[in-house]
């Protein structure tokens, strides 16, 4: 059930005046987890007791990291099954792919086992999310919820729950124990990030999409420049895909009177790699950040030691996004930037000389060639796309102008956001033209039909 469609629509005009009547009273949580479940049961009915199964294993263990002194071993338990869910729904066809391929090389004859289950919308989401809150756990940042409907509430919030953004427990837990308090205020601003987020998707993401596929299809028979246009039209194709889809479940919360993080921060306005990461998808990273940079030294010890840790963070990283080789080599890609920046960065000098918006340009590029991985069919459709652009000939990419004015107009605009043009752009009549305008666009020009989001196949 996706966002942007009548299904939800209708989906929501039921539940929503519900939760609001429940307010103060025991059935709220009952209602949010019947809602949530029903939610996730409209991808496929099969989803659902998977979900409740992780939800209440990592349940009774943080219960019993409380309650005994076993505490590590439960926590053993927490990381051992869902990194297991993990591992057979999601890298099981993988491993047997790249083993199948490894004895292949080794001139053995192994077919390739192709197991028959689909990935599960949204589980490397809620596994990470109930993962982190046993870590938190475990280490004492937070306190054990005892009451199962709350937990199981915290795992399966629908708005979130998904594609992120992957909310920690200090940050929701305390928020489904108090009753909601739904102002007009939060009705508009939940109102304004919906709409924000849906005109992202259909109006930007989906229609860039349109020439990014087309060329990433057949890459073979594309110029340089269209395979380079394609790439920096994915780039931000995926930033109003996600983002899009980040503002509007942050939409739906508000206007329940919830409040989610931010997810996204302008993330091509960036003037350093570093700064990139943190900036795009949020959550993710500061998830990567806390539960396995840190614990692996971070940047405490040498700087060999530094770098490792930077590595395989990016590569694990890489791989939550998907089960290919060529999301490690998009992680790779990162590793190797990040690794190659980040002392330069650090420079005053570099920082005083370089003009900031020719940072954010190269920032830009650098991370247009980790998209081509990303983006490409496999690792074989990436190495050639990236060939071809420095090698292929030179002719009519066929970009749409429409597009390219889009891109650079809301560029133009998030640069104006962070600049001393921002007190006018927060401006309330200001805010409402754009939000007309918005409402007037996804009412008269028509989509081109419905597309998932990019992240549901993570």
């Amino acid at each position: 059930m996706l966002f942007h469609t009548w299904a939800f629509a209708a989906f929501f005009a039921v539940f929503y005046p519900a939760y609001v009547l429940a307010g103060n009273t025991r059935a709220r949580l009952p209602l949010l987890v019947a809602a949530s479940y029903f939610f996730y049961g409209c991808f496929n009915p099969w989803y659902v007791p998977l979900m409740a199964y992780a939800t209440a294993v990592d349940y009774l263990a943080i219960w019993a990291m409380s309650a005994t002194r076993w505490r590590r071993t439960f926590l053993a338990v927490s990381i051992v099954n869902n990194l297991s869910l993990l591992g057979v729904f999601k890298y099981a066809r993988f491993a047997c792919e790249t083993f199948a391929a490894l004895a292949g090389a080794a001139g053995l004859h192994v077919p390739a086992l192709e197991p028959a289950w689909m990935l599960p919308v949204g589980l490397s989401f809620y596994t990470f999310q109930s993962l982190g809150y046993a870590i938190d756990c475990y280490r004492g940042r937070v306190q054990r919820e005892a009451n199962p409907l709350r937990h199981a509430a915290y795992v399966a919030l629908f708005p979130q729950l998904v594609a992120g953004p992957i909310v920690r427990a200090a940050d929701l837990l305390p928020q489904l124990a108090r009753p909601p308090a739904i102002t007009a205020a939060h009705l508009a601003g939940g109102l304004s990030l919906f709409v924000t987020g849906l005109f992202k998707k259909v109006a930007l993401a989906d229609y860039l999409a349109l020439y990014v596929d087309s060329v990433y299809a057949a890459p073979q028979r594309w110029s340089a420049p269209a395979l380079i246009l394609a790439t920096a039209a994915f780039g931000w194709q995926i930033y109003f895909d996600f983002s899009g889809y980040s503002d509007m479940a942050r939409g739906i919360a508000r206007a329940m009177g919830i409040e989610l993080m931010r997810n996204f921060d302008r993330p091509y306005l960036a003037a350093g790699l570093g700064e990139f990461w943190n900036r795009w998808h949020i959550s993710l990273s500061t998830w990567f950040r806390d539960y396995v940079y840190i614990p692996l030294g971070g940047n405490r010890r040498s700087w060999l030691i530094t770098h490792r840790n930077m590595w395989l963070t990016m590569l694990l990283s890489g791989l939550w996004h998907g089960a290919a080789w060529k999301f490690a080599l998009w992680g790779a890609v990162h590793a190797a930037a990040r690794s190659l920046t980040r002392q330069l960065e650090r420079s005053p000098r570099y920082v005083r000389r370089v003009p900031r918006a020719m940072r954010c340009a190269m920032v830009f590029a650098v991370v247009s060639v980790g998209w081509v991985f990303f983006r490409a069919a496999d690792a074989y459709d990436a190495l050639l796309i990236v060939g071809r652009i420095f090698t292929g000939p030179w002719a009519d990419p066929r970009f749409p102008l429409m597009a390219g004015a889009m891109i650079v107009a809301v560029w133009a605009f998030e640069a104006m956001a962070e600049s001393r043009w921002r007190s006018v752009l927060e401006r309330a009549p200001v805010k409402v033209v754009l939000m007309a305008a918005m409402i007037i666009y996804l009412a008269l020009v028509p989509g081109g039909g419905v597309r998932p989001f990019i992240y549901f196949q993570f």
